[in-house]
């Protein structure tokens, strides 16, 4: 999910709109990965160096996050998706923690 931030930056809008269209870019995905029976997808959709970034747009990314899990669980766990963390969940926020455990 590299490049959200370029790609709203290209068409004059601003980062957190290009995060939102990565998200939802996702789901076509996803309902791809399912109709054709793919078993595993890694999304990697944020690395160390993200910490780097104003904590605004840290914490931006973090309310995504959160909201795209309440959000969408339901409907993945029905299609059979499970999420899968991979890596440290030290530094985010304990509830945010417990969302991405229990997805």
């Amino acid at each position: 999910m590299d490049g959200n931030g370029r790609w709203a930056k290209a068409r004059g809008l601003p980062r957190h709109a290009g995060h939102q269209a990565g998200v939802n870019n996702i789901r076509p995905v996803l309902e791809g990965c399912v109709e054709f029976g793919v078993k595993v997808l890694t999304i990697y959709a944020f690395s160390t160096e993200n910490w780097q970034r104003p904590v605004e747009e840290v914490s931006g990314l973090m309310r995504l996050l959160g909201l795209t899990i309440r959000q969408r669980l339901n409907e993945l766990h029905q299609n059979g998706v499970q999420i899968r963390h991979s890596g440290r969940l030290s530094g985010i926020n304990k509830e945010l923690q417990k969302q991405i455990l229990r997805a």
